[in-house]
C-alpha cells in the first residue's frame, strides 16, 4: 500500500470535499457538522499562506484523507509560533496508519515554518481521536463544556496542545 502525502491544491476541492461530506454524516467525529462544498473548499484552499496548507493522503490518485495546518492567529504575529491542526480521513481507511503519515509530514512541513507548538479541539466523545493525538505525543490541556452542539445535542471538546 503506498499512500503519498502531499499539498492540497485547489485541484483537490472536490475530493476533499467529498470526504467532508462522508465524515460530516457521521455526526459523530467532527463538530463541524456541514460539509464544505468544492467551491468554498476552493476559496479557502487559496486563502492559505506558505505557512499554511492542507496536506492529503493519496492512494492510487484517490484522496483517502487530509491533515489541515492552520495558523493560530492573523491578528497579531505574538501566536505566529503556534499552529491549529485537524485530521479527517475515510472510514475504510481509519486505524491504518494513515493518520500517523498525515501528522509526520505536517509536522515536518510545520517545523521548517517556524511553528513550536500545535493545538487540536477533539471531540470529547472521540475516543479513537483522544488516544490518536496522546500516541502523537498531545497533551489534554482543558475541556471546553458544552462546546459543540449538533442536532440539539451538547458534547465538550478536550483541548490538547504538543511541542514540535
Amino acid at each position: 500500500m503506498e499512500i503519498s502525502i502531499r499539498k492540497a491544491t485547489v485541484q483537490d476541492a472536490e475530493e476533499i470535499s467529498n470526504i467532508w461530506r462522508i465524515i460530516c454524516s457521521e455526526k459523530i467525529f467532527s463538530a463541524i457538522n456541514k460539509p464544505f462544498t468544492p467551491q468554498q473548499e476552493r476559496k479557502y484552499i487559496s486563502s492559505l499562506s506558505d505557512r499554511e496548507g492542507i496536506f492529503v493522503a493519496e492512494l492510487k490518485g484517490q484522496i483517502i484523507g487530509f491533515q489541515s495546518l492552520d495558523k493560530w492567529a492573523d491578528f497579531s504575529d505574538s501566536f505566529d509560533h503556534v499552529g491549529v491542526i485537524g485530521t479527517f480521513v475515510l472510514p475504510e481507511w481509519r486505524k491504518r496508519k494513515i493518520g500517523y503519515k498525515l501528522a509526520k509530514h505536517t509536522f515536518n512541513f510545520a517545523q521548517k515554518h517556524a511553528y513550536e507548538k500545535i493545538v487540536i479541539y477533539v471531540r470529547a466523545g472521540n475516543s479513537s481521536a483522544l488516544k490518536f493525538y496522546k500516541f502523537l505525543e498531545f497533551v489534554q490541556k482543558g475541556v471546553l463544556s458544552n462546546q459543540v452542539k449538533i442536532n440539539g445535542e451538547y458534547e465538550d471538546e478536550i483541548f490538547m496542545e504538543m511541542f514540535l
